[in-house]
């Protein structure tokens, strides 16, 4: 066979996966990716399925060409705004990319959807779609690590609003609490709470702590209880929906 011969045959079969991909194009923004079909795609271009099989096996093999080819056409177009604001610092170069990743989403909606949103039912994407789908991220990582190197990212005045605000608690204290300063997480379950709590209580003294902070017994009130309330209603009445309720002279 001739080399010419064996040149058309290949142009012949990018020319059919390429109208195979576009027809499964048009059905992913007409059904979604859950609802592709191999045979709606062979009846659409006038094939019989059996010849729409050779080269794409299966639906999760055409999907898998559908992704890479998303992924690359997104990444080619953040690396050409990436380009072109090389001479900008990395605010300059971040924004470009942003922008350019959101024309790209606009443009091409089916297809962000297709590899940003809700995964498709039955498929799971193969370790060929990690290196395209990469390709943003190491942009973003770049710019990051640039800026870092540089000195030049620099966090931005925070409004009063937003000013941290100072916890009481130890630093060990996030192994059992959800982060606001407020103790335990009660929505632990008891076991996990209980054993989270002794390990924080067996760190020694100067190592960040309970005994670093919180005071001994007989000492202040710990940080999130009133001053003259009991929580296990030791002192003083219970009420009838189980508060304990303190006097104190007038």
């Amino acid at each position: 066979m001739s080399s010419t011969t064996q040149g058309a045959r290949a142009r012949a079969r990018l020319e059919v996966t390429a109208a195979i991909k576009d027809e499964a194009r048009r059905q992913l923004a007409a059904e979604g990716a859950a609802k592709l079909s191999l045979r709606a795609v062979a009846r659409e271009l006038g094939m019989v399925s059996s010849a729409l099989y050779r080269y794409f096996p299966s639906r999760d093999d055409l999907l898998t060409a559908l992704i890479i080819d998303a992924y690359d056409s997104l990444g080619e177009c953040a690396e050409r705004a990436h380009g072109k604001a090389a001479d900008a610092g990395p605010v300059g170069r971040w924004t470009a990319v942003a922008e350019a990743v959101r024309d790209w989403a606009l443009r091409h909606p089916h297809e962000y959807a297709l590899i940003y949103g809700s995964p498709v039912p039955g498929y799971t994407a193969p370790d060929t779609t990690v290196p395209p789908a990469s390709r943003v991220g190491l942009l973003f990582i770049g710019i990051l690590r640039d800026a870092h190197q540089d000195s030049g990212l620099t966090e931005p005045p925070r409004p009063p609003s937003c000013a941290p605000r100072p916890s009481a608690w130890p630093p060990t204290w996030p192994l059992i609490s959800p982060g606001d300063g407020r103790g335990p997480d009660r929505r632990l379950g008891p076991a996990v709470r209980a054993r989270r709590v002794r390990a924080v209580r067996a760190v020694p003294p100067g190592r960040g702590g309970p005994r670093d902070v919180l005071p001994a017994r007989g000492g202040p009130a710990r940080p999130g209880r009133r001053p003259g309330v009991s929580r296990r209603g030791r002192r003083g009445g219970r009420t009838s929906r189980g508060v304990s309720v303190i006097t104190t002279p007038g």
